[in-house]
């Protein structure tokens, strides 16, 4: 029960908050507020802090404007502090993070007169490597072991040298922290790499830069504070080791997870295992020629050498494994192309490129040649985390027969070693035993282009991250909040129960949003087509475009095929391929600036964009007053996951396009019509150019579950 203090508190912040910005409340705001205090507030908690209560989890779907940062954080902290938990915030992106952690709370501070301390946490890929740009900038050897990660080579080109000299100006002058996205300029991935690490080829506290490392010092930041504000993918790689690694355990946390609609996917590409047969039956090699430069340079520190001669033994034994299965795997691929005449299209079909597994389900021939492989790979992991400890220890000693400079030099090439060992255990643990439990992975294989030609890609993946997500979070966390723009799917959170496992005695509710969608018009016109049909649609689209968009507007024109989208833009008249500014041209964000700066001198400007402008795009006013959507965003029917998932369904008696493709697309129109009104005084139109809307049983669905615009059609 909300206890009377807490509640006060929470009441006062809020007016406090409302004053002192001159707002007047949002009704919206007011109801999120009220859910998420009544749900973490019945927490219940024993001698020893942890919950013995259910219904912990609250799930809000609150509109565009409602104010939701403003909301959890005023309804969160104070229960959290009351019941002395940590608060994670968690975004899917590192916009809204570092919009969180510098304006919102700050203001919120400000304003609420909460207190309340909090710091920003990111992964290791996001901070410099002072280790690595130190081995960059001084020489590193040009002769590297065959097996030392590709991405840590040393570079040569000028522009990246100079680069790397400005990184180390910059640190020490004390105008950079080593955070990736507070350097000045946008750094390509290929300049970032080589100097940046995971949490296998970092030394930790036993490297010699630790006392100015950028990562350890954000690190101690998150110590002790109220709040700390995070991403998805941080508090997913913390779950899958254990929680408490690098936050606060989860029993001792209540999370909120904003943009709450990515938290599925995220998880379920967290816990999915890939890996490229010729590539690693090639680095084996490579690390087997590897071992005799290792053994010359780290061998005398503690029982290195020792256990570097063991490892030829078992880097043969990996190979052997993979070489029994290439064959078997490919013949599955000749054959796939044959078995796709028989598939149904709903279901994935084959093709010579792929082979999905039927229900997730690896016939004999290759489950037992990937037990083998998996008993293989995990004598190999066994292998390298002894040498990483050894290493590790000889780092913690301090003087020793191996120069320190040696073993921190060595501590990443192992710990990458270590790493993809891992991931081949993983995976072929999973090929290796058909007990698939209540919801079966998807297993795939598919031909896949490298540097060195066409290779066998092997594939795993939860279809769904729900059982998942509730062993590892919701069963075990103190609270949780999830909440964005979009979270139901016709009307119903049943998409997001089925495919996040939210715990079903979870309270569910819907905020309404503050602004007037009936200043918005959504037009099914009577040039709309049936979008299934793909070239007389196309011919409908390249027709009817320059009478549909205004030459004067700021428009935006989303596709959901690049084909379709490169078509129309091909067979427009030159005037309008001028106003049009065409995704990939530019990036994301360079497209938007452009778009902008044209309306604001007069022009019209229209943007051609596919999935990625549909959500996320943030155009007020008069630099958006047209969303047109081509058709209604149905996935690409042969995804292997998407596949699965609808065999799964199909396996239990439900519709997979009516349960799982409906519900999909539902979602991702709502998305893409919102990027239409973005403050109180947006108005427009939207078009969309597909008659199965009005034409076909399920497009009444779609329809209805569309914000109140006024409707023509």
């Amino acid at each position: 029960m909300l206890s009377s203090d807490t509640k006060q508190a929470i009441q006062k912040a809020y007016s406090r908050f409302l004053q002192s910005r001159e707002l007047q409340a949002r009704h919206g705001q007011k109801l999120m507020i009220a859910a998420i205090a009544k749900t973490l507030g019945a927490i219940e908690l024993d001698g020893e802090g942890q919950r013995t209560s259910n219904a912990h989890v609250c799930v809000i779907e609150a509109g565009t404007g409602t104010g939701k940062t403003v909301a959890y954080f005023l309804a969160a902290l104070p229960i959290a502090k009351a019941l002395g938990k940590h608060l994670v915030v968690s975004t899917a992106t590192v916009a809204l993070q570092e919009q969180i952690v510098y304006k919102d709370l700050p203001e919120l501070k400000i304003h609420s007169e909460l207190g309340v301390s909090f710091s920003l946490a990111k992964g290791r890929g996001r901070y410099l490597c002072l280790a690595k740009l130190d081995r960059q900038l001084n020489e590193f050897p040009q002769s590297l072991p065959l097996g030392f990660p590709q991405e840590d080579k040393p570079r040569s080109d000028e522009e990246t040298i100079k680069l790397y000299h400005s990184m180390m100006e910059a640190l020490s002058a004390g105008q950079w922290d080593g955070d990736r996205d507070n350097w000045p300029k946008g750094l390509e991935e290929d300049q970032w790499r080589p100097v940046t690490t995971n949490h296998r080829q970092c030394t930790g506290r036993r490297c010699s830069f630790v006392s100015t490392c950028s990562f350890f010092k954000s690190r101690e930041q998150i110590q002790g504070v109220d709040c700390i504000v995070t991403n998805h993918d941080l508090v997913l790689a913390d779950l899958a080791l254990g929680g408490g690694a690098i936050l606060p355990a989860p029993e001792d946390t209540i999370y909120v997870f904003d943009e709450a609609h990515h938290l599925a996917d995220k998880a379920r590409n967290h816990f999915s295992h890939y890996s490229r047969l010729e590539s690693t039956q090639k680095w084996l090699d490579e690390c087997k020629q590897s071992l005799d430069a290792a053994s010359k340079q780290i061998g005398d520190a503690g029982d290195i050498e020792r256990r570097l001669k063991q490892l030829p033994e078992v880097l043969e034994e990996c190979k052997k494994s993979l070489s029994q299965l290439h064959p078997i795997l490919s013949d599955c691929l000749e054959t796939a192309a044959e078995a796709g005449e028989s598939s149904s299209r709903q279901f994935g079909k084959q093709s010579a490129n792929r082979y999905r597994f039927a229900h997730g389900i690896v016939p004999g021939t290759i489950s037992e040649p990937a037990a083998e492989a998996t008993q293989c790979f995990g004598r190999l992991v066994d292998s390298l985390t002894q040498i990483t400890e050894e290493i590790a220890d000889g780092l913690e000693g301090g003087s020793g027969p191996v120069p320190r400079v040696d073993l921190e030099n060595w501590y990443p090439v192992i710990g990458s070693w270590l790493a993809r060992a891992e991931a081949n255990l993983a995976l072929w643990m999973s090929y290796s035993t058909n007990d698939i439990g209540e919801v079966p992975d998807a297993r795939w294989i598919e031909k896949t282009e490298s540097a060195s030609g066409v290779e066998m890609a092997i594939s795993s993946s939860p279809i769904l991250a729900a059982q998942t997500l509730d062993e590892l979070l919701w069963s075990r966390c103190c609270g949780a909040v999830l909440t964005s723009a979009t979270l139901t799917a016709l009307g119903k959170f049943d998409r997001l129960a089925m495919r996040t496992g939210t715990p079903v005695d979870s309270n569910y509710q819907v905020v309404p949003s503050p602004f007037d969608y009936a200043k918005a018009t959504l037009r099914i016109p009577a040039q709309a087509c049936d979008a299934g049909d793909a070239f007389h649609h196309t011919e409908a689209m390249i027709e009817n475009l320059p009478t549909l968009l205004s030459e004067s507007e700021g428009s935006l024109v989303l596709f959901a095929s690049r084909r379709q989208m490169l078509d129309v833009y091909e067979r427009l008249d030159s005037a309008w391929q001028e106003r049009i500014l065409l995704q990939d041209d530019r990036s994301k964000q360079e497209t938007l600036t452009e778009h902008r700066r044209r309306i604001d001198q007069g022009k019209g400007s229209v943007i051609f964009g596919l999935a990625s402008f549909a959500e996320g795009v943030d155009l007020p006013g008069k630099y958006c007053s047209h969303v047109l959507v081509a058709k209604i965003p149905f996935s690409v029917p042969d995804d292997p996951i998407e596949a699965a998932l609808a065999e799964w369904i199909k396996d239990r008696g439900g519709n997979p396009f009516m349960d799982i493709s409906v519900p999909d697309a539902s979602l991702k129109l709502i998305q893409a019509c919102g990027r239409l009104i973005r403050s109180e005084s947006d108005g427009g139109a939207i078009t969309i150019m597909d008659s199965r809307l009005t034409t076909r049983h399920y497009g009444k669905a779609i329809l209805d579950s569309l914000p109140p615009f006024r409707r023509e059609t």
